[in-house]
Order: structure tokens, then C-alpha cells, then sequence
């Protein structure tokens, strides 16, 4: 058995920055990662202005500016009737844009730099499998060490061609180990193994729809940018990978399996149909292996601690895909709960009050984004999702809240400042903060 200051279960978003941050503070931190990489395919990959200005405050923005981003500064809604574009280049700050980038790439460039910190280790390798307790406290971890040597992995790994491989050695049996701590965070995502052994269950907030995530090649003489399109029975968006688009086409709510049975070129035909630029490449989708899909969920943990324990992130509100702002609510989660905590926890005071402050930091803009997401699967996604085609003819004129921002372009700018910033943005602490390294 081992020890160390705080364990960090997942290296995410939330997880690596949360780790990070802990570690520029002083603090023991052992960050737990499952897969022996970051390599994961079909993953959000956008980056928000409020994150990149973080990145900006940690030192980190020159370095991220290299990783070959691809940077939006207009999204599109494309409706049968016409199109309507969302600038955000009337952002306030520097950034006004969004970074689209492999979160692998993301994700070594926080976990290089974490390492340069004598307190942080990156477990890869390290499954979680229980939660120790003690007198009803959660003092640490069990996790399974499916390392080559049984050692732990610390290896950073990283993309050796650009592309994401198959998950590798996921299911090896491996050494059980146990890890103690004062203070154990959960980072795991949306379906949280310490979720499950804690007992927390979710508030569900009802979904009109999954996702089918797949790519297809882009030419020079495409659009530039991101694209939301919707037609009756259809919704489709587009982002701008540079050499190719991450094409997400949304289904109704559990439908997967019944329209994979129509056949791939089911889906290669509806695709040209809604968007018929790019119906001379869609064949370049050969199979349905090709097709990821999202099983959408919406929820929340009414508590997100308990004595010992944290939750963050994914694991303490799952997020709809609804605006792209899943990173950038963990990111912030990570940020509130190293600037509350870190202070407890180099001087071993991690009470039980202090944890419920990071849940009153960041549960009222979870609550607020969530209503949004809430509101768009009602009223737009849901009734665009259960349109036919022949239900009836396609409109002539633009819904008139859409008229209304047509006319007035800056009210857009609220729309993508709750997307691209958020309501409660987070700042790097002073005791973060770095000068710019290259």
C-alpha cells in the first residue's frame, strides 16, 4: 500500500488539470489514468476561448498554439430556409474562437507539463476498481496495475501517427494494488466506476437523442468553420478538422441498432440529401465500424461529496453534446476545486465543508448550462428529430427568434458567449500562474 497527497481517478480534462494545478500548489497528487495512453477516437475535441485563456495564465498557450489547432471564429446554422451565422469574434478577451484539436494532443501537453512538478505522478495503466473506507470515510482507492513490468507506468505516450489506435491490453489482468489519501477526486467520466462503488446516483434529465460520430475528407474549396444543420427529421453538424470534418448526425433516442440494420448506405444517402456538398465523398464510409456512437445522456449528482471524496466533471454531471461545452464546464470544475482545496490539503484539513464549497462554486452554472441543453432538446432538437420531410412543406421564411438576431447581429453574441466562455468562467490562482514557455 502507498500514500500519497490526493488521487485524481482519470485522466481527463478535469483529471489533468486538476492535477496540474495541485501539483504547482505543492501537493502530493497521484493522478490515475486506465488506458496506457490518451489515444481515444471520436472524444470532444474542442477547446473554449475560457480554457484557452487559461492556458494562457498557466504558461501553456504558446506550446498549445503548436499542436496544429484548428481555430473557429463562426459557427453556422444552416435551416431549409436559409442560414444564420453565429460570429465570435465579439467575444471579450483574446481568444474569440474555438480550438478544435485532438484532446490526446491536449491532453500529453498537461500531463508533460505536470510531470516537470516533484509532486505529481501519472499512473497510466491504473484501473479503479473500489474505494477504501474507514469509520465511513473514503481514504483511497484499488486499482488494478495492468503495467508491463507491474510497476506503474509513467511513460508519457502520444500519437504515432496522427491517428488513434485500437485500446490495447484494457482487459489484462494485472497486480491489485491499494492507494491511500486524504482526499480521493473523481474524474472518470460519465459512467464513474467511483460513482458506482460510492452508491451516488444521478438526477436523469430525459434526451430526444444519440449521436453517430464519423469523418469525412475535406477539400480546399469547403467552408471554413463549424456547421449545425437542420432539416425535418434531420440534424447535422459539421466541424472543420482542417484535412477533414467530424461529421456528428444525431438519431433519436435509442434507435441505433434499428437503423444500422437499413444498412450503411442508408445513412450515406441521408447524409447527401442534408448536406449536398459533400455527397461525392460520402462513400469514403465503408462500414458501420466507421460510425462511434454517443449514447446522450443529460444528469447531475444532487450531492457531489462526500466525507473523503469528490466528484467533478463528467462524473458529477454528464453533459449533452448540446454546444460542445462538456470540457470547458470539467476544466472549470478542476480550477474552482484546486483554488478551494489546495490550502486544506497541504496543510492535511480537508473537511467535509470544504468539499460541499466547490459543489456551491459550480453547481449553479452546471444547472444554468443544463437548462439551456434542456430547453434546445425540447423545443429544437426533439421537434426537428420527430418532423418527416412530407409532414409538411419546408418554410418559406426563418423562425422569427432567428429573424430577430438576423436583424440584430449582436444579440448572437450571447448565445456564443454562454458557448465559448460559459457563465461562471474560472480563472488560473495567482500561485498557477507561469510565464509563457515555447
Amino acid at each position: 500500500m502507498t500514500e500519497t497527497g490526493c488521487v485524481v481517478v482519470g485522466g481527463g480534462p478535469a483529471g489533468m488539470v486538476l492535477g496540474l494545478l495541485l501539483a504547482r500548489a505543492g501537493v502530493r497528487v497521484t493522478v490515475l489514468e486506465k488506458h496506457a495512453d490518451f489515444l481515444r477516437d471520436f472524444r470532444g475535441d474542442t477547446v473554449h476561448s475560457s480554457t484557452l485563456t487559461l492556458l494562457d495564465e498557466l504558461g501553456l498557450g504558446e506550446r498549445f498554439a503548436k499542436l496544429h489547432a484548428r481555430f473557429v471564429d463562426q459557427i453556422t446554422v444552416l435551416l431549409d430556409a436559409g442560414a444564420v451565422p453565429f460570429q465570435l469574434r465579439g467575444l471579450p478577451g483574446p481568444h474569440k474562437h474555438i480550438a478544435m484539436v485532438p484532446q490526446w494532443d491536449f491532453l500529453e501537453l498537461l500531463a508533460r507539463d505536470a510531470e516537470r512538478e516533484p509532486s505529481f505522478t501519472l499512473l497510466r495503466n491504473a484501473e479503479v476498481t473500489g474505494l477504501l473506507t474507514d469509520g465511513g470515510r473514503v481514504v483511497g482507492v484499488r486499482y488494478r496495475d495492468r503495467s508491463p513490468d507491474g510497476q506503474g507506468d509513467h511513460a508519457p505516450g502520444g500519437p504515432p501517427d496522427g491517428h488513434a489506435p485500437d485500446d490495447q491490453g484494457d482487459h489484462a489482468p494485472g497486480t491489485e494494488r491499494e492507494l491511500r489519501a486524504p482526499l480521493t477526486v473523481a474524474c472518470d467520466g460519465r459512467d464513474s466506476t467511483v460513482r458506482s462503488a460510492a452508491g451516488a446516483r444521478t438526477r436523469e434529465f430525459g434526451v430526444p437523442m444519440d449521436v453517430w460520430w464519423f469523418r469525412l475528407p475535406r477539400k480546399d474549396s469547403d467552408p471554413v468553420g463549424a456547421f449545425a444543420r437542420f432539416s425535418r427529421g434531420h440534424v447535422a453538424v459539421m466541424l472543420d478538422r482542417g484535412d477533414y470534418w467530424q461529421c456528428a448526425y444525431l438519431i433519436r433516442k435509442g434507435s441505433d441498432s434499428r437503423l444500422r440494420a437499413a444498412g450503411i448506405g442508408a445513412l450515406r444517402g441521408e447524409f447527401a440529401g442534408l448536406v449536398p456538398w459533400v455527397g461525392d465523398r460520402v462513400d469514403t464510409v465503408t462500414s458501420w465500424d466507421e460510425v462511434k456512437l454517443l449514447n446522450v445522456s443529460l444528469n447531475r449528482l444532487r450531492r457531489w461529496s462526500t466525507d473523503g471524496l469528490l466528484f467533478i466533471g463528467d462524473a458529477a454531471h454528464a453533459m449533452s453534446p448540446v454546444g460542445g461545452v462538456g470540457i470547458n464546464l470539467a476544466v472549470a470544475d478542476a480550477v474552482a476545486a484546486a483554488r478551494i482545496l489546495a490550502e486544506p490539503l497541504r496543510s492535511g484539513r480537508v473537511g467535509p465543508d470544504m468539499l460541499r464549497r466547490v459543489q456551491r462554486r459550480r453547481w449553479w452554472p452546471t444547472a444554468l448550462v443544463q437548462g439551456f441543453q434542456r430547453l434546445a432538446h425540447r423545443f429544437v432538437l426533439g421537434r426537428t428529430l420527430t418532423e418527416g420531410p412530407a409532414d409538411r412543406p419546408a418554410p418559406r421564411r426563418l423562425p422569427l427568434p432567428v429573424r430577430v438576431l438576423q436583424r440584430f447581429p449582436v444579440l448572437g453574441t450571447i448565445p456564443a458567449y454562454l458557448v465559448a466562455i460559459g457563465p461562471l468562467p474560472e480563472h488560473a490562482p495567482d500561485w498557477a500562474r507561469r510565464p509563457p514557455t515555447s
